[in-house]
């Protein structure tokens, strides 16, 4: 799993560094930018969120139970169900994108403004196809396949990107953005084939029947409710950094939205990817009826392990090398050395809530493992609320109060919303914990492994102070390797036996 969301991500990267090369921080990179979220709002509600939440821990149950017959009929009515749910919110999406436009970006105006529906309108077709890519996603992944599930994105990535490269010399901002809206479309419809041959000798042909009449159609029902708004008071929090961000100076949008594609890797690659293959497991766990809570807690903590081993040096390396890495990924073309600083700023504040956005995944997980998708709802509540009341004051008013560019709010967007995700997390964690035992990580576990990236990261420094004037590419090479190496070295010399899995000398982490 891990090494399908890498490959994505890196296409991702790709991608991103070809947008900031012809497009950088304009008008029309934000107006892009905000365009996308509304739309992306579908895929990241039934995809990651919803979807998997309510229809792994049931479809899985029955595989696991080695009830096929019954799985199948589930799969091929959540497919009906998803489908027409999904043409009537694209339809909608189509109809009213002036009024979203103004809901989410209230600081555009004129030819910005436009642009932005027009966007809208193109991208909200190619969303609904990617909730298929989620449903295959669902299919796949209780049934222990999940490369290409997390790998089919790279064909979406592939779509914008050609897109971008074939009409970025010839086109103007504006139309260079349409273009690479139809390239999205149509990367939508690759990365849903991409998966079909693999779904179909899983489960045979589809049959999607739109009915609700059996018991597991009703669970599945019942349970998606709370987690699309639990998914959806997440997607809510990313609005309300998106329509702040409006209100800033020109660029904050693109910014943004640059360094969130950073921040969101290593909540993908490690964050989600140890979460996503944990729920079929614990939810095969739970349906064949073995104690539940030892072996929760068991994989609980190492999967926290896990997740915190690598978090913790992405973390700090955003915090003290973001530049670099910022620099190498997108200074090129209309990128350039002052972009690269205020994307590095805003890095440097979602490094706050990095490792609580991580580890708060797993213990959703273990939620909806257990059926329960209605407790993280009710944090996520939480999660909005401190979003909304920290972000305001942080990005339009902190600025002024300590004579900054008003810019800089964008930084304070990060770090509010980080702040609220660590709220969260401890209240999921404490709910939990009182639910299966104590469960987390241990104090001297946590001191190591900042320790260890803390000298990676001066080593860092050193490197970089000895070689000034160096291309971004070149510097990062020779910066950001030794951080590597260090951080991993010395967390092997510590004793963690994350670590020396890693090395290959200490076989499965405990």
């Amino acid at each position: 799993m891990a090494a399908g969301i890498l490959l994505s991500r890196l296409f991702g990267l790709v991608r991103q560094r070809a947008f900031a090369h012809y497009l950088g921080n304009s008008d029309a990179a934000d107006a892009f930018m905000a365009a996308f979220r509304i739309p992306n709002f579908l895929q990241n509600l039934f995809g990651e969120g919803a979807l998997s939440a309510s229809f792994i821990p049931v479809y899985a149950g029955h595989l696991g139970r080695g009830d096929r017959t019954e799985a199948d009929r589930t799969a091929n009515a959540v497919l009906a169900l998803l489908g027409l749910v999904i043409a009537v919110l694209v339809m909608l999406g189509v109809l009213l994108a002036p009024l979203l436009v103004t809901v989410i970006a209230p600081g555009f105006s004129g030819a910005k403004r436009e642009l932005t529906i027009q966007l809208v309108r193109i991208l909200f077709p190619g969303a609904g196809l990617l909730v298929a890519s989620a449903w295959c996603l669902g299919i796949l992944n209780s049934h222990r396949r999940f490369f290409m599930s997390y790998a089919a994105p790279v064909a979406w990535n592939l779509a914008v990107i050609l897109a971008l490269v074939i009409w970025g010399r010839t086109h103007s901002a504006g139309s260079l953005a349409v273009a690479a809206a139809w390239g999205s479309v149509v990367g939508s419809a690759l990365q849903v084939a991409v998966q079909l041959p693999q779904v179909l000798r899983l489960t045979g042909r589809l049959r999607p029947v739109l009915t609700t009449a059996s018991d597991s159609i009703r669970t599945v029902v019942r349970n998606f409710v709370p987690a699309f708004m639990s998914r959806g008071v997440v997607q809510v929090s990313i609005f309300v950094d998106e329509l702040i961000a409006t209100l800033l100076p020109t660029g904050a949008v693109a910014a943004l939205a640059y360094s969130q594609t950073l921040a969101i890797l290593p909540v993908s690659l490690f964050g989600l990817s140890v979460s996503a293959a944990e729920l079929p497991a614990m939810s095969s766990t739970a349906a064949v009826g073995q104690e539940v809570n030892a072996d929760l807690r068991n994989r609980l903590d190492r999967g926290l392990r896990q997740i915190a081993f690598f978090v913790v040096p992405s973390a700090m390396g955003f915090l003290a090398l973001g530049h670099i890495l910022a620099g190498a990924l997108y200074q090129t073309g209309e990128f350039t050395r002052s972009d690269t600083l205020y994307v590095w700023g805003i890095l440097a504040g979602s490094a706050v809530g990095l490792l609580a956005s991580t580890l708060g995944r797993l213990y959703s997980s273990t939620y909806y493992a257990l059926k329960d998708t209605r407790t993280p709802l009710r944090y996520a509540g939480v999660r909005l609320a401190g979003t909304v009341m920290l972000g305001f004051p942080f990005a339009l008013a902190v600025p002024g109060l300590v004579g900054i560019d008003p810019k800089w709010g964008a930084a304070g967007l990060t770090v509010s919303a980080g702040i609220a995700g660590w709220i969260e997390f401890a209240l999921l964690r404490r709910s939990m914990n009182r639910r299966i035992g104590r469960t987390g990580l241990t104090i001297g576990f946590q001191l190591r492994l900042w320790t260890a990236a803390a000298v990676a990261a001066a080593v860092g420094w050193g490197i970089q102070s000895a070689a000034p004037g160096w291309a971004p590419i070149p510097l990062a090479a020779i910066v950001l390797v030794p951080y590597g190496l260090v951080y991993f070295g010395l967390t092997t010399m510590f004793g963690l036996p994350e670590a020396r899995a890693l090395w290959g000398k200490g076989g499965v982490a405990r």
